[in-house]
């Protein structure tokens, strides 16, 4: 897909924990270049976020941290709109809505449903408290999770969502949900597409590399987005990597390829010239300048984050305006909505 023009965007992380790179590469910076453009709606979806089991007294510091985190990034709140999900009503609206015209047999193919009952299933074994049933731990919450997620969409009438390789599904779902709606009640919403950035739309683990970059692993495993410069050179000369050090985006093997396409997607230079730069140098070599690389790129946004930081007011206050003008866009396609459905 070309880049897009003059389209609105739509895109949001949950405040789960701290962010790594793997966030920063295959959605946040892919954000920054999409906005320039095109009309962005950066959200923070703590609805989702309390899907699964989690702190309360937690979570108004961690929104508030994403909330810096975008800005030090370089989301724009003059030019885009950043806003906390639950702060308009109309998501969970729209999501119930929604939920009235989307089969039960949809909602229960989703494999992120299924891999995160899996995951709670095997805490609640561990001796941690059952969520909702001690087989599962999986709550109607969780399931009805990609039902949220298309109303945050729609809502908008979003046109592109910039996501990963591992989200298509859910906005495959919103697609459906969207011209279910419109062949039944009304031409209402815009039908969304999928944006995948391919070079870092999955930038897996350093310990690991089957597995993708998660901040739930061992810390080893992920570049957080505040880690230190030295915690970052450390992380990097540990990571694993194969027995002879050929550095080629297309011979060498996953654990060579992950921290390549690291270095591209932080250097934005191309396979060929980084292949050429590290021929026939050796692996100490290579990490080195990687981990200079990691820092530099990260050191402005870290700077930003901390400034942004100092103080709550300034977010709250940004995070208010981002509200007032999801909710005026949000509540009139909600208005249409009803009507369409024939409610008063």
């Amino acid at each position: 897909m070309t880049s897009p023009q003059k389209k609105t965007i739509f895109s949001g992380i949950q405040p789960s924990g701290t962010l790594h790179i793997g966030n920063y590469l295959g959605a946040i910076k892919q954000w920054v270049r999409l906005a320039a453009d095109n009309t962005g709606y950066f959200c923070i979806v703590d609805e989702h976020a309390i899907t699964v089991p989690y702190e309360p007294k937690d979570m108004p510091e961690r929104i508030l941290n994403l909330a810096a985190t975008y800005l030090a990034a370089g989301i724009n709140p003059d030019q885009s709109i950043v806003f906390v999900q639950s702060h308009v009503a109309a998501h969970t609206e729209l999501a119930w809505l929604l939920m009235t015209t989307t089969p039960f047999g949809e909602l229960a193919r989703m494999t992120q449903f299924k891999d995160k009952s899996k995951q709670l299933s095997k805490k609640n074994k561990a001796g941690l408290p059952a969520i909702a049933s001690a087989e599962s731990g999986a709550t109607a919450g969780l399931f009805g999770y990609p039902v949220l997620m298309a109303a945050d969409i729609l809502l908008y009438q979003t046109r592109i969502v910039p996501v990963g390789e591992d989200q298509v599904q859910h906005i495959e779902l919103a697609r459906d949900i969207a011209q279910r709606f419109n062949n039944r009640f009304g031409e209402v919403f815009t039908i969304p597409e999928a944006k995948i950035n391919n070079n870092t739309a999955r930038i897996m683990s350093l310990s690991d590399p089957t597995k993708k970059m998660s901040k739930s692993d061992n810390t080893k495993s992920y570049i957080a987005l505040t880690d230190s410069p030295d915690e970052i050179k450390i992380k990097i000369m540990s990571a694993v990597t194969e027995t002879d050090p050929v550095f080629s985006f297309t011979k060498s093997g996953p654990a060579v390829k992950n921290l390549l396409t690291i270095y591209q997607a932080f250097s934005d230079e191309e396979p060929s010239a980084i292949e050429a730069k590290f021929n026939g140098k050796g692996y100490k070599e290579f990490k080195e300048a990687l981990a200079q690389l990691v820092i530099n790129q990260l050191s402005p946004l870290q700077q930003e984050y901390k400034k942004l930081r100092q103080s709550d007011d300034e977010l709250r206050i940004m995070l208010g305006r981002g509200k007032h003008h999801a909710e005026q866009f949000a509540n009139t396609t909600l208005r249409d909505v009803k009507e369409k459905m024939g409610l008063l």
